[in-house]
């Protein structure tokens, strides 16, 4: 057990000290191996508990690896889960800090907002359907604190899922007036379209993705509380980033969301 700890704190320090120097380290799978995803997850949340204790509020949860082609794009074959802290939200159109950023990429999803505690056990789809208070368009900017995205699964569990910054749209929406499995969703990069893609490419349907999320934590003694925000995962192929660019993504029946990153 002691050489196990030991190895968690190594790992987060190497991913932490990356992100506070905004530059890549190597993979931490050669500290904690390849397949111990309980291991990940525990190098993942001494870093969160760091942070929250540094002041930063956890204001939800992002699911990560939900789309076929995203997987297929890092070379891996499940998903998995990060912690998302007030200070990563960009209102609509506001302008993403290039500068503390290592090798972003960003990719459209939709985002739900959790209007009541899910801290019971076996959450269905008819709990997150009645929990989830409304829906939004959103952007995710992913940035993998690995050196050139040489990733695992346990590189990037640890890593929190890669999570950096999310952009939310304006037009929140009831989950009532919504199709979320046929839904289309358009990115654009400096006005052309550069990933398309559809609800149901997110684990059938963003709600199922959610579920998946919520038992997770569950089972992780972390459970989803009301107002939580969670990103449900990419609808289609994430696109690379450069400081300049600008995006925006439509997403059937939840409008439009957008965003540029400073120079």
């Amino acid at each position: 057990m002691q050489k196990q700890q030991k190895r968690t704190i190594e790992a987060a320090e190497r991913l932490r000290m990356a992100e506070e120097r905004s530059q890549p380290c190597e993979p931490v799978r050669n500290i904690i191996g390849e397949t111990d995803i309980d291991t990940a997850y525990a190098v993942q949340q001494q870093n969160v508990a760091l942070n929250v204790a540094a002041g930063r509020r956890i204001s939800g949860r992002k699911i990560g690896l939900t789309s076929a082609s995203v997987q297929k794009q890092i070379n891996v074959s499940e998903p998995d889960f990060g912690t998302l802290f007030a200070d990563m939200e960009i209102g609509y159109g506001g302008v993403i800090p290039t500068a503390r950023l290592i090798a972003p990429m960003i990719e459209a999803e939709v985002m739900l907002v959790i209007g009541r505690d899910l801290d019971h056990d076996c959450i269905t789809f008819t709990d997150m359907l009645r929990a989830t208070e409304f829906a939004v368009a959103s952007l995710e900017v992913v940035d993998c604190r690995l050196r050139d995205w040489d990733i695992r699964i346990t590189d990037t569990v640890a890593d929190n899922a890669a999570a950096a910054l999310y952009v939310t749209g304006s037009q929140p929406k009831l989950l009532k007036d919504l199709d979320l499995a046929d839904c289309s969703m358009t990115l654009f990069k400096n006005g052309k379209p550069v990933s398309e893609g559809h609800g149901r490419w997110c684990m059938g349907h963003p709600v199922n993705a959610a579920v998946w999320l919520a038992r997770q934590l569950f089972k992780r003694g972390t459970p989803l509380k009301c107002g939580d925000v969670i990103l449900t995962g990419a609808l289609g192929p994430m696109i690379a980033a450069s400081p300049g660019d600008r995006f925006s993504a439509h997403i059937q029946g939840l409008d439009n969301v957008m965003t540029s990153f400073g120079n």
